[in-house]
This record gives C-alpha cells, sequence and structure tokens, in this order.
C-alpha cells in the first residue's frame, strides 16, 4: 500500500508544469559547446517538488545535474546523470533542459582525470532508486512552502526515514565530488595551541552530503559560474535592435 502510494506521490509532485515557465534567458547552443565532464548542471524546475525546493533552499536552483559525457567525446551528444523520484539515477540527454533556465557550475581546479572519475562515480550509481515505501520523504514536498523559519528549511529536506540521497539531487553529485576530496562547502575547524589559544592550523570536514543542496554549488568559492553565451562569442555590437518608432516609450 505504502509503496503505490508513494509511486502516486511521486508522479504528482514531479508532474511538470511548462505554464509556470519563467522567462528562459539561455542560448542551449551555447550550453552544449560550452558543457564539459564534470561540471554541475543546475536547473529552475518547475514541478511541486521544484517549489518546495526553491522556498526551503531560498534559491533559484531547484535540481542539479552532472555532465558525464560531453562534445569532446566525439559523439555529437551531451549526457547528464540526474536523480528523480520516478526513476532514481538515471542518464539523460542535455537537451532536456532546453526550453529551462539553468545555470553552468564547474570545479575550478579538478584535472581531467579527476573530472572523468567523478563522472564515472554518478555512472555507477544508475539504477539507483528512491524507495517510495518512504512516504514520510515524500509528504514533506506536499506543502510547498511552510511556515518555518529560515535556519529550519535546509533540514526539511533529510527529514524522514528513507535515504535523502535518493531524493535530493545534488547530495549524490556531493558525493562525487568527495570521493576526490574536493570540498563544495566544507566545514572548516579552526586548530588552537594548547594553553595559548593561539591560532595552529585548519582541519576541513566534507559536510554531510544529505545537507548539500543545489545553491550550494552557486554558492561554493570552489566552484566558477561559467556563462555559455559570453564563452561563446557574445558581441553587443551583432544584436539586431528594433528601430524606435515615434511614440513608443523606454523603460
Amino acid at each position: 500500500m505504502f509503496e503505490r502510494l508513494g509511486h502516486f506521490l511521486g508522479r504528482f509532485l514531479e508532474r511538470d508544469k511548462p505554464q509556470d515557465q519563467p522567462v528562459i534567458a539561455q542560448d542551449h547552443r551555447a550550453l552544449t559547446a560550452a558543457i564539459r565532464v564534470g561540471d554541475v548542471l543546475l536547473v529552475e524546475g518547475r514541478a511541486r517538488i521544484s517549489t518546495a525546493i526553491k522556498y526551503l533552499t531560498q534559491s533559484t536552483w531547484s535540481h542539479a545535474a552532472l555532465c558525464v559525457r560531453d562534445l569532446r567525446d566525439g559523439g555529437g551528444t551531451v549526457d547528464l546523470v540526474e536523480v528523480t523520484l520516478q526513476d532514481g539515477c538515471h542518464r539523460v540527454p542535455l537537451s532536456k533542459y532546453a526550453l529551462f533556465n539553468t545555470r553552468l557550475c564547474r570545479a575550478a581546479s579538478l584535472s581531467d582525470d579527476e573530472r572523468r572519475d567523478v563522472a564515472r562515480y554518478m555512472v555507477e550509481r544508475i539504477g539507483f532508486t528512491y524507495d517510495t515505501r518512504n512516504v514520510i520523504d515524500l509528504a514533506r514536498y506536499l506543502f510547498p512552502t511552510p511556515p518555518i523559519p529560515v535556519r529550519w528549511r535546509r533540514r526539511m529536506l533529510s527529514l524522514g526515514s528513507g535515504d535523502p540521497t535518493r531524493a535530493i539531487c545534488s547530495s549524490l553529485i556531493a558525493q562525487a565530488f568527495q570521493s576526490v576530496r574536493y570540498p563544495v562547502h566544507p566545514q572548516i575547524e579552526m586548530l588552537r595551541q594548547p594553553g595559548t589559544g593561539r591560532a595552529a592550523g585548519q582541519i576541513w570536514h566534507p559536510r554531510h552530503p544529505t545537507l548539500i543542496v543545489p545553491r550550494d554549488f552557486d554558492l561554493s568559492p570552489y566552484f566558477a559560474v561559467v556563462k555559455p553565451t559570453l564563452t561563446h562569442g557574445f558581441d553587443h555590437h551583432r544584436i539586431p535592435w528594433a528601430e524606435a518608432r515615434q511614440g513608443d516609450q523606454v523603460g
């Protein structure tokens, strides 16, 4: 019974609502040319679960996917691995998000081998599914804007008896980067000299992956935001602006 109810809730929460799409502000061809293996693609979703995640994380971005194949592979296609309630961890083409607002985030100092290792981590987990019998993990999204204090909202994403990694796409991606010891939002412990209290260095601890949300890749100081339209060679002199007509007002 709980599994059937879970499947119903999953379909309801992830039902796409194109009518809720805001203005699209990206060039998909430029994105296709710019994205690289190991890049994180953030997505402004349109489903009910997207509204809940955006509210709980106070962010535009509700979903994240990792690029595991780019145009340099010679196949002519770009592939992502993502995690969703209905399909678990699976592979999708970049074209799935051609009509969505997205942001491209790139780990600043990874070598090509490390990028492939991060991608391999995700590919090896294709087929992992979310346990829809844990209805409490799904029920948190039925009320997209619960009246709870800001400081508690992120914690809402790890509420429940199931494995939040299956539901929160960014958690599995965070694990992939942690597998090559790359930081997203680490916890930094300051060491002190015994007796004097003077600073004696730092130790970094990886934050628990269930607490990593899509906006963390955007805000992380260790990930660069790539603007595909600019890297593709944007020149404002080539814009075919409409000529202003007499009586038209600007602003």
